[in-house]
């Protein structure tokens, strides 16, 4: 099983021996892979669509690894039951989409030992969240793929969100206190490309979009910031 490039940040981030719940499996193959290479000798493969999960069932089915990857329909971890996982993966979604899925099985998932998140938008919010929630942040990552730029984030609920150093809370929130604490170059990458298309966006934008300057005019002033500190 070969991961893209997202998906295997994501499985890299996973401690050996760990009992995996997928949230939002899809076609299962983070699932596979976790068994495969021994990372995971059980894996929960959870996902609230039938389509996918049945697709999922295909392939766990194909590789033969029936008895070690559970297929399970499941709008979040509602089917999961406490201590069954020990680990949480949850990709491929929005932010207030995963922020909500946590918040509703909050204590169930405050009890596993980590959750590894790669929300795609909502960041900020996202971030807010975990923070509000007490879960520290253990370890981040950024990888680009296609184009694309995917944060992810390793996180265990303690006693309270880990926040320092010489970055504003407000831009922590948005761009992540590891990522900006490491320098990480792919964090330096989506900086330069967001500014840049901000820049675009202002030199189109006509008097009557005040407040979406002002946003705009703030969110650059933000990233001439951190970019000034790498």
């Amino acid at each position: 099983m070969e991961l893209s490039k997202r998906l295997q940040a994501i499985a890299d981030m996973v401690p050996v021996g760990s009992r995996v719940a997928d949230v939002g499996c899809d076609h299962g193959f983070l699932s596979i892979y976790l068994y495969e290479k021994g990372i995971s000798p059980k894996v929960y493969a959870m996902d609230v669509r039938e389509g996918p999960l049945m697709r999922a069932k295909e392939h766990v089915a194909e590789y033969g690894y029936g008895d070690y990857i559970e297929c399970r329909l499941s709008d979040g971890v509602k089917e999961l039951e406490t201590g069954e996982a020990n680990v949480l993966v949850c990709a491929g979604m929005g932010g207030r989409l995963m922020a909500k899925i946590l918040g509703d099985s909050l204590r169930k998932v405050s009890f596993m030992d980590w959750l590894i998140l790669q929300p795609q938008s909502d960041l900020a919010y996202f971030r807010r969240f975990l923070k509000d929630n007490r879960f520290v942040f253990q370890e981040e990552n950024m990888v680009k793929e296609d184009g694309k730029f995917y944060p992810m984030m390793r996180v265990m609920h303690g006693v309270g969100a880990w926040y320092g150093g010489e970055f504003p809370e407000r831009i922590q929130d948005a761009y992540g206190p590891l990522l900006l604490a490491d320098r990480h170059p792919v964090l330096e990458e989506y900086l330069r490309t967001v500014y840049q298309r901000n820049e675009g966006i202002l030199a189109g934008l006509g008097d009557a979009n005040r407040d979406r300057r002002e946003e705009l005019l703030r969110e650059q002033a933000d990233i001439r910031y951190c970019l000034e500190r790498f």
